[in-house]
């Protein structure tokens, strides 16, 4: 398995599309940019047949310290919870039929 980064991906869209990269670096750019907006103000994002990004609150708890042992209270904290969609599941387990993401 190999970790793929942004500029990876930014500059295989730029390729195979015939974009120059610095257009497609500010498109991708905003586009993750409202993404997050929309997470902080709490909405859901949904991409039909790609999956849902929710945003959840954990609630706080008392942890401990591994090398210590001792007691740390957590706080609350917000995290995002994705699920995939079902052309996503059906392209990740090789199932050729289906929708296109």
């Amino acid at each position: 398995m190999a970790t793929i980064s942004k500029k990876a991906i930014i500059d295989r869209i730029a390729e195979t599309h015939h974009f120059r990269s610095a257009l497609t670096k500010r498109v991708v750019q905003s586009f993750l940019e409202e993404m997050l907006k929309e997470l902080e103000k709490g909405n859901r994002l949904e991409f039909r047949d790609f999956g849902v990004f929710e945003p959840r609150l954990k609630k706080g708890m008392i942890g401990q310290n591994p090398k210590t042992l001792e007691k740390v209270p957590v706080p609350d904290h917000r995290i995002v919870k994705f699920k995939m969609g079902q052309a996503m599941r059906k392209r990740l387990n090789g199932e050729k039929k289906g929708r296109q993401l």
